[in-house]
């Protein structure tokens, strides 16, 4: 009998399928059996092909999904059975993902080197979707994360969070650990139960790892 129900979840990161991965699928599966991470939600920029790839080598593992930006800026979502395409509005990319039951969560919202998305947005958004980023790992700025934070408490949202991995060792920085779950209704559950283990990092690493990550990519192309 397994003494801890709960299950470690890497819930945002990319594979050599999302223009700026390198990580392969095979990589991928092997750092997550590595550092015990139980389920992992593949999140390809606009495409579920590396998600696919990945989970055809280890099924039990790995939750289908995408990061998918839309004409303002990105959503994250899991159980994902058909690819959404890039530059849809925000509401046309949710009715999409409605539509085929997916867990939909809203990338990095409050980072405004990457998101797009205006307070004025968010507040639309929060009847839309099922949770947000509170933490993502490749913010360079740790207030983008705490304004994150404070929106989901004051309108009651859940919160993911994600390493946003684009290079296997940055697999595993950000966990959500949950009770199991088997499907999006499932995970909505299970998500209000949610602990985080989260390893924080300077500017200059993460600096250091999109160095690091530009040149593995001009190196394999």
């Amino acid at each position: 009998m397994n003494p801890d129900p709960f299950v470690r979840v890497e819930f945002h990161c990319h594979t050599c399928y999302s223009s700026d991965g390198v990580t392969t699928p095979e990589e991928l599966i092997r750092v997550c059996q590595e550092r015990g991470i139980q389920r992992v939600v593949v999140t390809d920029h606009n495409t579920i092909t590396g998600a696919l790839a990945a989970q055809r080598l280890d099924p039990e593992r790995v939750i289908v999904g995408e990061e998918i930006r839309t004409t303002r800026g990105e959503l994250l979502a899991a159980f994902v059975t058909e690819e959404i395409p890039a530059r849809l509005s925000p509401q046309e990319t949710i009715r999409l993902l409605r539509q085929q039951g997916a867990f939909i969560s809203v990338s990095h919202p409050f980072d405004p080197f990457r998101s797009g998305w205006s307070l004025e947005d968010m507040l639309e958004l929060v009847p839309l979707v099922d949770a947000i980023e509170t933490y993502n790992s490749h913010c360079f700025w740790p207030g983008f994360n705490t304004q994150a934070q404070a929106f989901a408490r004051q309108y009651g949202l859940p919160g993911t969070v994600g390493s946003d991995a684009h290079q296997p060792h940055e697999l595993g920085q950000a966990i959500l650990r949950l009770p199991a779950f088997r499907n999006a209704d499932e995970l909505k559950v299970a998500i209000q139960q949610s602990r985080q283990e989260i390893i924080s990092k300077s500017i200059w690493f993460q600096l250091w790892e999109r160095i690091s990550r530009r040149l593995r990519k001009a190196g394999s192309s």
